[in-house]
């Protein structure tokens, strides 16, 4: 099985030896035939000289002699080719032996099927519209290349060679550096998601793409593997936290009842009363555990009604004014004026996180301390906020509030609770397709926003 840098670099360079052989083959036969047309003309033109010259020659003489356009017998020598001079009754009247030829030539080297064979063109001489001669032009081969057209024709195919050869190792360069830019963050990315299957979830993958699809998939497959690693911490601290919850109610009565038993604590009002308390306290962890399942299912079923929420929240908020002046508390109540906050939910739940809000501030928050609610509008929602100065929340917890059983610092374990409340309230609201947000700094206080829709 071949790398993905390999598999690219051959494909590339295939591609590239392809086309340069493609269009190396397709200049050289477009360079020769047009060379050869050149030479054909150029012969053409010659033919015509050469008739030209001997019926320039009869009008002169009158007549054919042993003389007559000898002198063209040294160009004809130069030029590779042979003359033979014909009269009107087709009898010579000089001509050139064609074997002189064969020592001064370069047969091996002539272009043309044919070459290597003598062959003569016959024309007619012309003068006031009589044939008075003909005259025979013979070369060997269709068109007979002087070595100054080898030379030349030899130099265009070596240019055509070697800029293929260039052509191809510049393109091979480009292909080897074009195709590590796009291997080598695939690479990393899949060895990334080989780790990742096998449960690493440190991985992180710093080979950073100027393509911006690689990039976005390098960064895609980072933040899978930093939520991979939170959903495993998270699911590490559930087991631990249920473990947890659950031992301890079931320690406590294990405990004061072994105690009972063996009459080291005598059986008490008092004391059947506390172990009381426990067992509720363990059944409302089950209780909360199984309406979370329920949600999470979303086998949960909602009777859906027009709700008043400053109705339901001046209800509330005369509950909890007790509470609060309890612990010394300033609770606070704002709604304003002129407006309607209808909204269509379940009102049951709609009041557990409500409930749930309002107990959060008042639990988390000291003595002499302040609680506020507050519900308006703006463009587009009816907003409750819940506004505490209590212990506040840590930074770094703030992403996790809403996980079931995330108790968050010490400081905020030492207060009873078992972290599945906030969890509850924000399935609830989903399903009513409702927002919350919390802004929070430790020491401070904390504002939750929740956000409902308004009814037209």
């Amino acid at each position: 099985m071949q790398t993905i840098n390999r598999r690219l670099s051959l494909l590339l360079v295939l591609s590239a030896v392809a086309a340069i052989l493609l269009v190396t083959v397709f200049v050289n036969l477009t360079v020769s035939n047009k060379f050869n047309e050149y030479m054909i003309d150029i012969q053409n033109k010659r033919y015509e000289r050469i008739v030209s010259y001997f019926e320039e020659a009869y009008k002169r003489e009158g007549k054919w002699s042993a003389d007559t356009g000898v002198e063209l017998m040294h160009e004809a020598n130069m030029g590779n080719y042979c003359l033979t001079l014909l009269d009107s009754s087709n009898q010579a009247v000089w001509g050139m032996d064609p074997a002189d030829l064969i020592t001064q030539i370069h047969i091996g080297e002539m272009s043309g099927h044919d070459s290597g064979v003598y062959t003569t063109k016959t024309f007619e001489i012309r003068v006031d519209g009589t044939i008075v001669g003909f005259v025979d032009i013979g070369q060997y081969s269709s068109v007979l290349l002087s070595e100054e057209d080898l030379t030349f024709k030899s130099s265009i195919n070596k240019s055509i060679i070697i800029s293929g050869f260039l052509t191809l190792m510049v393109i091979v360069s480009l292909s080897l550096y074009f195709s590590r830019q796009f291997s080598t963050p695939i690479r990393e990315v899949a060895k990334m998601s080989v780790s990742l299957s096998q449960g690493n979830f440190d991985t992180v993958s710093n080979v950073k793409s100027n393509i911006k699809e690689l990039e976005d998939l390098r960064k895609s497959v980072n933040i899978l593997a930093g939520k991979l690693k939170y959903q495993d911490t998270l699911r590490k601290t559930l087991v631990s936290d249920i473990t947890h919850e659950i031992r301890t109610p079931l320690n406590v009565l294990q405990n004061n009842l072994e105690a009972m038993m063996d009459e080291v604590v005598p059986v008490s009002k008092e004391g059947l009363h506390y172990l009381n308390e426990e067992v509720i306290r363990f059944g409302k962890l089950i209780n909360d555990l199984n309406l979370l399942k329920e949600f999470e299912l979303e086998s949960v079923k909602l009777i859906y009604e027009t709700i008043h929420l400053d109705r339901l929240l001046t209800d509330l908020s005369n509950d909890y004014f007790k509470a609060a002046d309890y612990k010394n508390i300033t609770f606070e109540y704002e709604i304003a004026a002129d407006e309607q906050y209808k909204i269509i939910g379940d009102k049951d739940k709609i009041k557990q996180v409500l409930i749930n809000l309002l107990s959060n501030a008042i639990k988390f928050t000291d003595t002499n301390g302040k609680v506020g609610i507050k519900l308006y509008k703006d463009k587009h929602h009816i907003v409750v906020e819940v506004i505490d100065t209590g212990i506040g929340i840590k930074e770094e917890d703030l992403p996790f509030i809403f996980e079931r059983l995330y108790r968050g610092d010490k400081s905020r374990n030492q207060i009873e609770g078992n972290g599945i409340g906030l969890t509850i309230v924000k399935n609830i609201l989903e399903l009513h397709n409702a927002m919350i947000e919390v802004e929070s700094m430790e020491g401070i206080g904390t504002k939750v926003k929740v956000y409902f829709n308004t009814t037209n």
